[in-house]
């Protein structure tokens, strides 16, 4: 076991809520059609201006008031965004610890490893929790709106924003990581990706390459494999897991890996219906939804397994503590 605690989470959604109805409309097509095959009624888009530093440190604050903690008290700080930060360079993590007049007092670095970001950062913040970094902030912000147009129905119809927060410490007795797995195919043709504006010298959307079919197979698999292999590690069943945390790009495909994993649907915590496809904020908004909403007790496990562009995958597997 990593010993390590989830101190606290918090969540944030731009205010503006976008319904499925609106956006098929726009494309001229029907709207109860439309959210059937999503899975998705609402998602939220942040206005124009809105920093992915500044939605960040406003997860984070509400984060930090969860775990009762102060911000000179972290050690490190993640930041994870499946498409990159505010800037280029330096680091958005840099501007995420200056919202919150953090000067010196810890390292702060960006992470990204598409929608597998937060199971990476996860990961990361464990082992330096256990190395007596604690505790460690993870901050996660997806502004998928900036990336989409009409023009390209697929991604239009699902993609939305969010930001959220999760602080790691010391854990209690009992309490850790008893496994995590992650794997990478880069021999995979990438079936969502985005060019660099600057290597094109062109204003980037991101893209899907492949058929539905494809998507969901590699998918699916990678998901297969990164549960096994947690599992494998701890010594345990799917059955001696409470809860079940995976990646949610829509609502069809959050179907399709509950009945591939053969999880009762009880053990997921949906979101994606009413964020839409968030990217790396996936995990962490079910998480977060999972500790606010529902009664989580001591011994309780926890499976937070996730596949992004690359292709990425992996899965942590999580015991609460006394």
């Amino acid at each position: 076991m990593i010993p390590v605690r989830i101190l606290g989470t918090a969540s944030v959604l731009p205010e503006r809520a976008v319904t499925t109805g609106e956006l098929a409309v726009a494309l001229g097509r029907d709207p109860a059609a439309i959210e059937q095959k999503t899975g998705i009624r609402t998602r939220h888009w942040a206005p124009p201006g809105t920093s992915l530093a500044g939605l960040g440190a406003e997860a984070l604050r509400q984060a930090l008031d969860a775990a009762g903690l102060e911000a000179r008290s972290l050690r490190r700080l993640l930041f994870v965004s499946s498409t990159g930060g505010d800037v280029l360079i330096p680091a958005t993590a840099n501007r995420v610890a200056a919202e919150l007049g953090l000067a010196g007092t810890c390292d702060a670095f960006d992470l990204n490893n598409a929608c597998m970001g937060f199971v990476s950062a996860f990961d990361v913040a464990s082992r330096s929790v256990a190395t007596g970094l604690a505790p460690v902030a993870i901050v996660v912000v997806e502004l998928g709106s900036r990336i989409i147009s009409v023009e390209d129905p697929r991604p239009y119809l699902v993609f939305g924003d969010a930001a959220v927060a999760a602080i790691l410490g010391v854990a209690r007795e009992g309490e850790g990581v008893l496994g995590a797995a992650f794997a990478n195919d880069g021999t995979l043709s990438s079936d969502v990706w985005m060019a660099h504006p600057l290597v094109t010298g062109v204003r980037e959307r991101v893209r899907f390459e492949s058929s539905h079919q494809r998507i969901a197979e590699v998918a699916l698999q990678a998901l297969e494999n990164a549960t096994r292999s947690v599992l494998e590690q701890a010594c345990l069943s799917l059955d001696d897991v409470d809860w079940v945390l995976p990646h949610q790009p829509n609502g069809a495909m959050l179907r399709l890996i509950t009945e591939s994993l053969g999880v009762e649907p009880a053990r997921i915590v949906p979101v994606v219906d009413r964020v839409g496809s968030v990217g790396a904020a996936s995990i962490p908004l079910s998480l977060d939804c999972l500790l606010r909403t529902r009664v989580v007790r001591a011994g309780e496990r926890l499976l937070m397994v996730g596949v992004g562009a690359g292709v990425s995958s992996g899965a942590v597997l999580y015991q609460v503590g006394g």
